[in-house]
């Protein structure tokens, strides 16, 4: 069973607090050498209060409590002759509020809510620092937590800015060259694929001969937006008698100026 042990310090006494999967439990055990003369929690055990109290925190979180034996236990509590160990009363009652383990590390361990009320038969005093301490060492944890929490937040918007960068390289378009300005297209489809992508449809798929679909269907939403937009202005520009030459460098400039608009409002917004 995994589980992570810390240490507290109560009145001159290190007890030891072991978080399971159902709470934290602190050490009954290291809690013993606060106490003045001969005690055992044997003794503590015993005693009816003692056993009616566990009976009723099991009751509240343990479906699996045995009743019937509680019953009996307690029936026999606060009796000279009572005697109940640890271990019998998780054996004999499936209780889990107390944990008895072996080892170097071992001893007797009760949920913080029972240790708390196991404080108080150490003195009442003994009992108020232990409650200090413990919340002391949750607020520690918490603190550590909320900045690791926004360290991890940090780090993600600094590696999300990063990949949106890298993504942004990668879908502006490049500046016309002499040499595409120059050429004459075919087509007005593949003179807008050079304007926004650099190349032509066949250059695509020649660098990309297992592809499925063309150069348009691989674009992204937002190359697909000012694709939509090129097209129109195009057909403006034609109207207006321009050379493809001149329309071609014009449409480029617009392409680079809206992708960019673009990729920037969406890592912003992304980023928030």
């Amino acid at each position: 069973m995994s589980k992570k042990t810390e240490h507290i310090e109560v009145k001159g006494v290190s007890v030891a607090v072991t978080a399971y999967p159902e709470g934290d439990y602190l050490s009954l055990t290291d809690m013993l050498k606060a106490k003045d003369g001969d005690f055992f929690i044997s003794d503590w055990l015993r005693n009816r209060n003692t056993v009616e109290f566990l009976g009723i925190w099991e009751s509240v979180h343990n479906p699996g409590f045995n009743y019937g034996e509680f019953a009996i236990i307690r029936s026999q509590a606060g009796l000279n002759s009572y005697k109940l160990s640890v271990k019998d009363w998780v054996d004999q009652t499936k209780a889990i509020g107390l944990r008895a383990t072996a080892g170097r590390y071992g001893g007797t361990f009760g949920h913080k809510d029972i240790a708390f009320e196991f404080g108080m038969w150490i003195s009442p005093e003994f009992k108020i620092y232990l409650i200090k301490e413990f919340q002391r060492l949750k607020d520690e944890e918490n603190s550590r937590l909320r900045l690791e929490w926004n360290l991890q937040r940090t780090l993600a918007k600094i590696n999300y800015r990063i990949h949106t960068d890298a993504i942004k390289e990668t879908l502006l378009p490049a500046k016309i060259t002499k040499a595409q300005a120059a050429f004459v297209y075919a087509t007005e489809a593949d003179m807008l694929n050079v304007a926004l992508f650099g190349k032509t449809a066949k250059e695509w798929r020649d660098e990309h001969p297992d592809a499925s679909g063309n150069i348009r269907d691989q674009a992204s939403l937002e190359q697909l937006v000012v694709l939509s937009n090129l097209e129109s202005l195009n057909s403006v520009l034609i109207r207006q008698g321009l050379a493809q030459k001149e329309r071609l460098i014009s449409l480029n400039d617009i392409a680079i100026t809206q992708m960019r608009s673009l990729m920037a409002n969406i890592s912003l917004k992304r980023l928030k």
